[in-house]
């Protein structure tokens, strides 16, 4: 084991730098002070360090979710194909990240989560704006939902712009038409703040590309990266469903949703719709 005269002559030999008296820390750099200090539990139940924790960390890596897609978006926008493809990849390993820690959430018993659960009020995890935010970027525009945020009007600007923009499907599909697929021009002129409505020229120009992946290479690719995303985020919505289900059961959500009910009506719902139709047909 090593002594304290060991450990400082190792820090010695490597040059490590230990006046910090007027530079900057590791600690200042990630703000970890305010990060840390962030943690406040309404209750003295241990288990409640946990959920807070929780959906702390989820919430930070929704926010590198919606950063990477909303720079995906453009870069298909400008057809630079690779920087699209490494943020979604990206993304997909986000979605593991995040599905992985509805399994540490689902240590806490329902015992447990019932004896802080009345601290919560109305606070819910259907209020997440940052979900939303992903929801909206992914091209998903529900228009009840950005109600939620009136109280807040920055916030609610934020979502309204996000509502209102093509989402990553949308400049998808423009990119379909940009490589001469006959697209309805209804869907290219759409009202992007309405819900996508799946649509058969798009469903063939998709089936087109994956049966001449070698001709339309960089839209296959895209399709795939897209299918990942998708893929991955419905197994998150599936992880978060069991999750509540093993903690709750069928009780009402603390937000008034009816809980493990209204989550398992999502899970029959598709993005990028075309992609997984034409599975059948290939």
């Amino acid at each position: 084991m090593m002594n304290d005269k060991t450990l400082k002559d190792a820090h010695s030999k490597d040059n490590a730098h230990t006046d910090f008296k007027e530079k900057m820390t590791y600690g200042d750099y990630l703000q970890l002070e305010t990060l840390l200090d962030s943690q406040k539990r309404l209750s003295n139940h241990h288990d409640e360090m946990l959920f807070i924790i929780i959906h702390q960390v989820s919430e930070l890596w929704l926010k590198l979710m919606i950063h990477e897609i909303e720079a995906a978006t453009k870069a298909i926008q400008d057809e630079e194909y690779q920087a699209a493809f490494k943020m979604l990849s990206r993304v997909s390993k986000i979605q593991t990240q995040i599905i992985q820690g509805w399994d540490v959430l689902s240590t806490l018993t329902p015992a447990e989560y019932m004896e802080f659960r009345g601290f919560l009020g109305n606070a819910s995890g259907f209020q997440s704006y940052q979900y939303r935010l992903v929801e909206f970027v992914l091209g998903y525009k529900t228009p009840h939902i950005i109600k939620i945020y009136e109280k807040d009007p920055e916030l609610h600007d934020l979502l309204e712009r996000a509502f209102e923009a093509p989402g990553l499907y949308d400049v998808s599909i423009q990119a379909l038409a940009k490589q001469g697929f006959s697209i309805n021009q209804a869907i290219l002129e759409r009202d992007f703040s309405k819900k996508y409505e799946q649509d058969v020229t798009v469903e063939e120009a998709w089936l087109t590309v994956y049966k001449n992946k070698e001709t339309y290479w960089d839209l296959y690719q895209l399709a795939e990266k897209l299918v990942d995303v998708e893929d991955w985020f419905q197994q998150w919505r599936f992880r978060h469903m069991k999750t509540v289900e093993r903690i709750i059961g069928h009780k009402t959500g603390t937000g008034g949703t009816s809980g493990v009910g209204y989550l398992k009506k999502v899970l029959d719902h598709y993005f990028f719709p075309e992609l997984w139709t034409i599975r059948t047909k290939i």
